[in-house]
């Protein structure tokens, strides 16, 4: 008779451990590859960011591709440990990882110009200390992805021909600069607001109700401090535009476009659904119709990997035009979108779907921020690295 009465509580525990056995063996999987991979060798270098790279002599002697990982806000160099392990495993004599630190916790709410100028501080330092370096890439999570790209606008040093002026014209994007004096490949952004928070579902937890958005966009400051400010395109200091509006041309000292067009590509990786601190339209660099339609994937390797696309450079004459009667708010964002549209993209969708157990942890699975409790966003790892120019 209590087995009888027990009996939908035994099915139901029954079907809950089936549904668990396909995460638990992508699981053992995960720890299996990194056990037989590589081994890898981790130091803590400037100002308690953490270089990981081969443990064997004869890797770390050829690794001349240095790849800067940088975290989001509130965070820490454990956010990017199971990536930097992982590009060591599979590049491990190609690559030198720098997880970078040097805005750690609380420094993140200082501005995204502050955060740049040290990450561009603690780069240069690292080139300075690793002579044999000669390629650069930059990893960036979410408000990371905005502070690297200040960065590389301090850092980056045109080619001879461009600082002789005798740039020819139809060089375009292949003319290249030097970033800290390296050849720069990939800058790979993951999960970051590069069309700021302020917006229409911009920052989905606030369910894209207008009234709780233009309370965010008021309030941002007291809670994020400065970079509240530059996240919702409030900032105004001294008549300025908002910094990411200066940060979508060259500006002053600053040459954020000639930097970021100097590398050989650039990659947009964007949740599509369920991630609700940075939207779809803001990490993906796209007009609210240009979002694309999408299915589940179907690709055993990167089963949250739903939609990829490389997006040509368009130059402004080309570029989309803004409806008029549109409001000061659209016409920004538009501006962001066109400039930031001058060069081309690679533009990747994913989706931790209904299937997926922390699919409402979506900004940190996509990251592996935890390897522990976020390791379904590990084929997107690997998505970053089989397709990652050395």
């Amino acid at each position: 008779m209590c087995f009888r009465c027990n009996l939908p509580l035994i099915i139901s525990l029954i079907i809950v451990i089936i549904s668990l056995i396909p995460h638990i063996l992508r699981k053992c999987n995960l720890n299996n590859s990194g056990k037989m991979g590589t081994p890898v060798s981790s130091l803590n270098s400037i100002d308690g960011g953490e270089d990981v790279f081969s443990s064997k002599q004869s890797d770390v002697s050829s690794a001349d591709h240095l790849v800067v990982m940088v975290h989001g806000i509130l965070g820490s160099t454990a956010n990017w440990k199971f990536a930097a392990e992982q590009f060591v495993r599979m590049l491990p004599d190609k690559v030198f990882v720098h997880r970078s630190e040097k805005n750690m916790a609380m420094l993140t709410l200082d501005g995204v110009d502050i955060m740049g100028k040290r990450l561009a501080e603690e780069v240069f330092e690292l080139i300075k200390q690793n002579p044999d370096l000669r390629k650069i890439s930059f990893v960036a999570h979410s408000l990371g992805g905005l502070a690297a790209r200040y960065a590389i606008g301090k850092l980056y040093g045109p080619c001879k021909t461009e600082s002789e002026g005798n740039l020819s014209a139809d060089a375009g994007e292949e003319s290249k600069g030097t970033i800290g004096g390296l050849v720069p490949v990939n800058f790979i952004t993951v999960a970051t607001p590069h069309l700021g928070s302020r917006g229409n579902k911009q920052v989905p937890f606030l369910f894209g109700v207008t009234a709780l958005e233009k309370v965010a966009a008021g309030v941002s400051h007291w809670i994020f401090k400065r970079t509240g400010r530059h996240l919702f395109l409030t900032d105004d200091e001294d008549g300025k535009p908002p910094l990411l509006k200066r940060m979508v041309d060259d500006h002053e000292d600053c040459y954020f476009m000639s930097g970021l067009r100097s590398f050989k590509r650039r990659v947009a990786y964007s949740n599509a659904g369920y991630d609700h601190i940075v939207g779809w339209r803001t990490a993906s660099i796209r007009r609210a119709v240009e979002l694309p339609k999408w299915e589940d994937s179907v690709n055993e390797k990167y089963p949250h990997i739903v939609h990829e696309e490389l997006c040509k450079a368009c130059d402004d004459e080309r570029g989309y035009h803004i409806p008029v009667g549109v409001d000061s708010l659209e016409n920004l964002e538009e501006e962001l979108v066109t400039g930031l549209s001058r060069v081309s993209w690679e533009k990747v969708d994913v989706s931790f779907h209904s299937s997926s157990i922390l699919r409402f942890a979506a900004h940190s699975v996509i990251q592996v921020k935890d390897e522990n409790m976020h390791s379904e966003g590990a084929d997107v790892i690997q998505h970053i690295i089989d397709h990652f120019h050395v």
